[in-house]
């Protein structure tokens, strides 16, 4: 099943940057990730972090969401449970699920994410990522938020507003796991 999401993780990939006309070198630039790393993700050698897949993502133009949306799929308004795309950072195995339908006319992305105890995930700031913000909304655990050099402590019912492209750090610093929603709204790009 892993070896399968890395292919289709690269395959996408390599379809989204041809797509846009983008070389390895000029994807590579834009989402400050290696040339070489870009190409072991393209042909499944490499299994690309929450991080990383991030950064390419925000110089494709899309969130992470918009990525894992299955091309060709039926657009429709339900997004049922089961049909939710859900992956597991391999660093962290921290587990995002994408709650809202794909391929809607939306600019907005709700994502469900389970986050282990003692989890840490660093977002450096990234200008393909500018003009994009996200809420926060911890429901269960603690979560510390860095953004810039202000630290925030959620506790269960804190939402939290942030620009994306600024760079923060998700940890959770508790001995049980945390479950929170992102509400990335990509309508300042």
């Amino acid at each position: 099943m892993e070896q399968e999401l890395e292919k289709a993780i690269g395959i996408r990939v390599r379809k989204l940057r041809l797509e846009k006309g983008l070389t390895l070198d000029e994807l590579a630039t834009a989402s400050g990730v290696s040339r070489a790393m870009i190409s072991r993700i393209e042909r499944a050698e490499a299994s690309p972090t929450a991080s990383l897949l991030a950064r390419v993502c925000a110089a494709l133009g899309l969130s992470l969401s918009a990525f894992f949306a299955e091309d060709g799929q039926e657009v429709s308004p339900l997004s049922r449970r089961q049909d939710q795309q859900v992956w597991r950072d391999p660093e962290t195995s921290y587990l995002r699920r994408a709650v809202s339908p794909p391929g809607t006319a939306s600019d907005v992305d709700i994502v469900d994410v389970e986050f282990p105890a003692g989890a840490r995930i660093s977002f450096p700031p990234h200008a393909a990522s500018r003009g994009m913000t996200q809420h926060v909304w911890l429901f269960d655990g603690e979560l510390e938020m860095t953004v810039g050099e202000i630290v925030h402590r959620l506790k269960p019912g804190d939402c939290l507003f942030m620009p994306v492209g600024d760079g923060h750090v998700f940890h959770n610093p508790g001995h049980a796991p945390a479950r929170y929603c992102v509400v990335l709204d990509r309508g300042g790009r």
